[in-house]
């Protein structure tokens, strides 16, 4: 899914401190702001794990509604490919938004991945919505 360029400046910035030779961090406990940050991305990357899996069981749940309708009627895919495009759209800029609390600051980082793991929660909650309504 693409983003903002800034946003994916910011993150990319930040990757090193996420890095799998980095030493683990107990974010239970962190204080530290490089902790803080490391953890708001874990949750984060957590959070987008589980939203392509629920999103590729509604795109299948969408193809399976629009193999029920006939012509006009067909579109629940491309209803949900909008959907999507429009959504990571909206979570972009409101999360490089959120970033500006402190901009140019180490808590930065946090805010951002911080809205992108509550925005893509939001969003995966959604998508869950929409496969009990379809019995999924």
């Amino acid at each position: 899914m693409r983003g903002l360029p800034g946003l994916g400046l910011l993150l990319v910035l930040a990757a090193p401190a996420f890095a799998e030779d980095a030493p683990a961090v107990d974010c239970a406990s962190a204080t530290a702001q490089p902790d803080l940050n490391a953890c708001a991305y874990r949750e984060y990357e957590a959070a987008d794990v589980e939203l392509n899996a629920v999103y590729k069981r509604a795109m299948t749940a969408a193809q399976n509604v629009d193999k029920e309708l006939e012509g006009a009627e067909i579109g629940a895919v491309e209803a949900l490919k909008k959907a999507q495009r429009g959504w990571v759209a909206y979570r972009d800029g409101q999360c490089e938004l959120a970033g500006f609390q402190a901009r140019g600051g180490q808590a930065e980082s946090m805010l951002v991945s911080g809205c992108l793991a509550e925005l893509t929660q939001k969003r995966t909650a959604e998508l869950n919505e929409f496969l009990e309504n379809r019995g999924n």
